[in-house]
């Protein structure tokens, strides 16, 4: 869609839910939506495999490596509404390792893509088994739904929780432990 269509179709929006689209405070605002659409839609435009792949090391690290409490906001595909959220992700590699800021980009990624939450989370676990390769994968949504909150049922504060597991997350018991006792574990000192 060029973006004269797109400026036309917010000013139909806007027009449709009963506003003036010539009021001083909109006669902007369809081409502030395309620049905001363009940023919070980037995931489309970026490769998982690509980001992971720039920063691959040899490491003889077997031990898990956890990112925990990485913000990100999507939006839901069924209502175009907010979702906003923490992801903790963690794997155990096997060879190799991936830069460690390489893995909130990925979140970013497919969040930034109309979504649900369950769908995000297999994305992100299946993206760093393709392209590290380690033992396991194990990763944590919780997240808050516009389209719960703001609509619908309005239940304000409401979280939703998904998890992806894979390899060791999955099959051994005392790993998906390990892992669940320190996302929830609340040290009074952040670092």
């Amino acid at each position: 869609m060029e973006n004269k269509q797109f400026i036309d179709a917010v000013r139909t929006m806007i027009s449709h839910i009963g506003e003036d689209v010539n009021r001083e405070g909109l006669l902007k605002t369809p081409q502030r939506v395309l620049k905001a659409y363009e940023f919070m839609y980037g995931g489309y435009k970026e490769d998982p495999q690509e980001i992971l792949n720039s920063a691959m090391f040899e490491s003889s690290n077997d031990e898990m490596v956890l990112i925990k409490d990485i913000e990100f906001y999507s939006t839901c595909e069924h209502h175009l509404l907010p979702i906003i959220g923490r992801a903790h992700v963690a794997y155990i590699p096997d060879g190799k390792v991936v830069g460690l800021s390489k893995i909130p980009r990925v979140v970013d990624v497919f969040a930034r893509r109309m979504q649900i939450q369950e769908q995000l989370t297999e994305q992100i676990a299946d993206a760093l088994m393709q392209s590290i390769a380690p033992k396991g994968v194990a990763v944590v949504l919780q997240a808050r739904h516009m389209c719960m909150e703001m609509r619908g049922v309005e239940k304000i504060n409401s979280t939703t929780t998904s998890s992806a597991l894979r390899g060791l997350f999955k099959k051994d018991e005392k790993t998906r432990m390990e892992f669940f006792n320190l996302i929830n574990s609340h040290s009074g000192n952040r670092y």
